[in-house]
């Protein structure tokens, strides 16, 4: 059964199944699924699931996202591991077995092969994905800045969609 901290945000057509928990000011938005029904899956404190995602697993494999983590609308995240203070791009697929070092981002519509772990702080882009560069400092600060606002954008939907 799914486990939902209270002060998180679930849209209301998010789809979360299983062994799901979601943990302190995070937000699940509209068409997203969260399936943890091989292995769980753990949305980290602060971290939003942007909208038409998936996030799942295989057994024995679960997906597990750190804290501050952006994951852009339509993204397909499978049995992988993902650090704090992470940007998956929009439509991005990490196809499974990644391990996502933190303060990393990931392009818009980079497909990671099965396994590629690229270190932390790194630029990833392209299809299929490789290491472009090392992300610069101010990258970083950008997905704090994007998970505040999206903690705040989930309270106000929480307070306000009725």
């Amino acid at each position: 059964m799914p486990k939902v901290a209270p002060d998180a945000f679930v849209a209301p057509t998010a789809v979360l199944i299983g062994d799901v928990t979601v943990q302190s000011g995070a937000s699940i938005w509209f068409g997203t699924v969260l399936r943890g029904d091989m292995d769980r899956i753990v949305i980290g404190e602060r971290t939003n699931v942007q909208d038409n995602s998936t996030i799942h697993t295989d057994e024995g494999e679960p997906t597990l996202v750190g804290a501050d983590v952006t994951i852009g609308h339509n993204a397909l995240v499978h049995s992988s591991v993902i650090a704090r203070n992470v940007l998956i791009g929009q439509a991005a697929v990490l196809v499974g077995g990644n391990v996502i070092g933190e303060e990393t981002i990931v392009g818009a519509g980079a497909v990671l092969t099965e396994k590629f772990s690229p270190p932390a702080r790194s630029l990833v882009l392209g299809v299929p994905a490789k290491v472009v560069r090392e992300a610069r400092p101010g990258d970083a600060r950008w997905t704090v800045r994007a998970a505040a606002h999206y903690v705040e954008l989930g309270r106000w939907y929480r307070e306000n969609l009725k």
